[in-house]
């Protein structure tokens, strides 16, 4: 008999209850797995849509645009500001198409003329102690959503848009060479949200922004611009293998100059964007993309690279053909 008895004056003190493991599941999803799923599902969907160019393009746009608007105006309402989201929204699916039809010159016309129409539409409402912030907001998002999209349009259309500009000396310009733009243009920023998420992991010591995204280092920066670099020459390569001559107005070294400077601008939009959300204290502008959030979270670097690209081969177009 081991235990004391009470006949001894010795106290049983009972051993405690083993205790319930849990069970874990035997398969479990991480973000990292989310995230290349997503990836794995919507890069074949985005490189179909640009080659096809287009009401593919257009229509794609427009979807984007109107759901990125959403969750933009669900931001503003989360700091307690009553945009004008019906209006918004409408205005701002009207610039890509705009775009289609005629080029950026009408597009940025047409935002004049959004901002009239915004001013006015806030003369009607009822509640005007939020006037300043409702306005402000209503416009910013068909800005910041909607006309900075709506570059993906023309960059895709980019042979057209040189027709219209230089007439015949754009002659020597492929008519391909939109569906490389685009295409170089996204594959640098899904490269560089690669390269720094997993630099940033492996290496990242030093904050980039803290006060921002607490998350991003600097480390992981490298990883993005080295990332863009890589995949951006890369894209060349294949091209040229695709479709040959498509590149010959790009150099590689030109190539690589886009590839740094948009891989710059593509952390740049993804500061801007986390700058916005934790303004409104929220983590992801949506939960549509599994592992990535909104919709917003995957195109915020998109939305300042492809506008980049876009004047910037403008201008590169503009000494070449002269």
């Amino acid at each position: 008999m081991t235990e004391a008895t009470p006949d001894r004056g010795e106290p049983i003190h009972p051993r405690p209850a083993t205790p319930i493991q849990e069970r874990r599941p035997r398969w479990t999803v991480s973000n990292l797995q989310l995230r290349l799923l997503t990836a794995a599902v919507l890069i074949p969907v985005i490189l179909y849509v640009i080659f096809r160019g287009g009401y593919w393009v257009l229509a794609t746009v427009g979807i984007i645009t109107v759901v990125g608007l959403s969750e933009f105006y669900q931001l503003i309402e989360a700091k307690g500001a009553h945009p004008l989201r019906g209006f918004g929204i409408i205005a701002g699916t009207s610039l890509p198409v705009v775009a289609f039809l005629g080029s950026e010159y009408h597009v940025t016309i047409l935002m004049s003329a959004v901002l009239l129409g915004v001013m006015v539409a806030q003369l009607g409402k009822a509640r005007i102690s939020d006037s300043l912030a409702s306005i402000s907001g209503t416009f910013f998002g068909v800005f910041y959503v909607g006309w900075l999209l709506s570059h993906a349009v023309v960059l895709r259309d980019f042979h057209r848009v040189a027709e219209g500009k230089w007439g015949a000396a754009a002659a020597a310009i492929p008519p391909e060479i939109g569906i490389f733009y685009l295409c170089f243009a996204v594959a640098i920023v899904i490269a560089g949200d690669a390269g720094a998420y997993f630099a940033g992991r492996a290496y990242g010591r030093h904050k980039l922004a803290p006060k921002i995204s607490p998350a991003k280092t600097v480390e992981g920066a490298f990883g993005a611009v080295l990332a863009g670099i890589a995949i951006g020459l890369a894209s060349k390569g294949v091209f040229e293998i695709l479709i040959p001559g498509v590149t010959v107005q790009i150099g590689w070294v030109v190539c690589g100059m886009l590839a740094v400077i948009l891989s710059v601008v593509g952390i740049i939009g993804d500061l801007v964007e986390s700058l916005l959300k934790r303004d409104a204290a929220v983590k992801d502008t949506g939960i549509l993309l599994p592992g990535t959030g909104g919709v917003l979270d995957r195109i915020d670097s998109s939305l300042l690279a492809i506008p980049v690209m876009y004047y910037l081969m403008l201008a590169y177009t503009y000494f070449w053909v002269g």
